[in-house]
């Protein structure tokens, strides 16, 4: 039986080496297309498309980034259909990021998969992991508001502007705060 990779690690919500030499190259490799992306001006479309489905795993028809962005590795974000992210966006892509058709994601949003051992011990091996984000259809997350590792956000909700998400939130309803809550049903 052949070794996990720390990258099958990684993906897999295993403690992983980000240090591992694949890792350091797909991040180097993301922050050079995010480079060129963000450094691209509003009457380059098709340069920034390009560069988008090339970075990205996956890239719905009509889905749209502003510049700037920044990402940890593209290749485990998928943009569904008219997905709209506003300026300043962070995705930390160590697991793998759903954002779902029609979703709109405010300035400043941060999806951040990447998480690290709570055990002081476990900490300091350097080892850290990764769960999975999914925002599903026509959800609008407000700005500046955190969504963390493992955390589904269902259909057709609104997450508020600074809210930090780190449980799911079901469909259809007006969640907000630190810790996110849910407000009231749609």
């Amino acid at each position: 039986m052949a070794a996990k990779t720390e990258r099958s690690k990684m993906v897999g919500g295993q403690l992983y080496d980000a240090s591992d030499p694949e890792l350091v190259r797909g991040r180097v490799r993301a922050r050079q297309l995010v480079g060129r992306y963000n450094a691209t001006g509003q009457e380059e479309d098709a340069e920034r498309r390009a560069i988008l489905a090339e970075l990205l795993g996956a890239v719905g028809d009509g889905a749209w980034i502003e510049p700037p962005f920044h990402c940890d590795y593209g290749w485990n974000i998928t943009l569904g259909d008219r997905a709209y992210m506003n300026f300043n966006c962070v995705i930390l892509d160590c697991a793998r990021v759903e954002i779902g058709a029609l979703t709109k994601l405010g300035p400043a949003v941060q999806l951040c998969a990447a998480t690290h051992p709570v055990d002081p011990a476990g900490r300091a091996t350097g080892l850290e992991s990764a769960l999975p984000i999914v925002i599903g259809r026509n959800v609008w997350i407000g700005a500046a508001a955190i969504v963390g590792p493992g955390v589904t956000v269902g259909d057709n909700s609104v997450i508020g502007a600074g809210a930090v998400v780190v449980k799911d939130v079901p469909a259809n309803v007006i969640a907000v705060g630190n810790p996110c809550r849910v407000l009231r049903e749609l």
